[in-house]
């Protein structure tokens, strides 16, 4: 099954994009609260602006974000959006004991096993309100041998039987996820902060392996925890205080951006989209404001000379892991 056609069906909804998705990590409750009617709001303006691609996961929030997702969309015709949720972790409550299927808990711990992986679908399905998911991804998992040993023939199986249309990773790190498309059949991986305009990591061999492999790539994290979003309101990357080097690099972005009249986080958004194999981006929000503004990024003119100014600012920077 190909990415492209699996995944990207939205040209049959007239005003769709396909490209960018919501990412709902937020409206779990991520880093602040969020009340129910702002969730409610983000979802619909996402809805608004031709978005059908959602992602989310029963680690966000301990099922948060993927019950008020589920009750957002329930009166959307499920064949025009496209919903990725997530396994490898389990919620629990504040016990540290398995909640309810379909519960939400207050955290989760992982779990590879295939007994895992098919409790954590069925909860995923309640909470969804939804017979099926369209993009099923391995969250995060720590060690990579148990996965591909455990979890994704389970993931295979769910996909045989037509409970979910796509498999995949998700991961921050390239190296283990380039592991993945090497030895797992995965339709597309997920790769977080690691195809941005500060952080080229994924480009290395990542990307590569999977155009060569056929497999799908969506890009998150693009704003790198906020620096490429707001330099100076916002300079933190990989979710810690950036380093005064990465905090000029992103200012001289910025500079070179506002010389064109475009902001560096549209430009942020975008780039990834240059990439090969790359298939989408998805953007995190917590209100129906930072949804407009993400999805202003879809339409803005770029001008070539800007790529080719912003790729030469940021090719000779390397990123510790900090």
């Amino acid at each position: 099954m190909a990415f492209g056609a699996g995944l990207r069906p939205l040209t049959a909804t007239p005003g769709a994009s396909d490209t960018f998705g919501l990412g709902c990590a937020p409206i779990g409750n991520l880093y602040h609260a969020v009340a129910e009617s702002d969730a409610d709001e983000t979802i619909a303006a996402a809805l608004d602006r031709g978005i059908r691609f959602f992602d989310t996961a029963p680690h966000y929030g301990a099922g948060v974000s993927e019950a008020r997702l589920g009750r957002a969309l329930a009166g959307v015709d499920r064949d025009t959006v496209v919903i990725a949720t997530k396994v490898g972790r389990r919620i629990v409550d504040a016990a540290g004991s398995p909640v309810p299927t379909g519960g939400v808990g207050v955290d989760t711990v992982g779990d590879l096993t295939r007994d895992g992986v098919l409790r954590s679908i069925e909860g995923s399905l309640e909470r969804l309100g939804t017979d099926r998911i369209d993009l099923l991804h391995l969250h995060d998992p720590l060690d990579v041998d148990e996965a591909l040993a455990h979890a994704m023939p389970a993931l295979a199986d769910l996909r045989a039987q037509g409970v979910v249309r796509a498999i995949g990773v998700g991961m921050v790190w390239p190296e283990p996820l380039t592991r993945f498309v090497r030895e797992a059949d995965v339709d597309v991986v997920m790769i977080a902060g690691r195809t941005t305009l500060l952080d080229h990591r994924g480009e290395t061999e990542l990307l590569p392996e999977a155009a060569g492999r056929g497999v799908g790539v969506i890009a998150a994290g693009v704003f790198n925890s906020g620096i490429l979003a707001d330099p100076v309101g916002a300079p933190y990357f990989d979710y810690r205080e950036a380093t005064p080097e990465l905090r000029d690099r992103a200012r001289r972005l910025a500079a070179a951006c506002d010389a064109r009249g475009v902001p560096l986080r549209r430009v942020a958004a975008r780039y990834p989209l240059r990439l090969p194999a790359v298939e989408a981006v998805v953007v995190g929000a917590r209100t129906a404001a930072e949804v407009d503004d993400f999805a202003e990024a879809e339409g803005v003119v770029i001008p070539e000379d800007l790529w080719a100014e912003l790729q030469d600012a940021a090719e000779a920077l390397e990123v510790g892991r900090g």
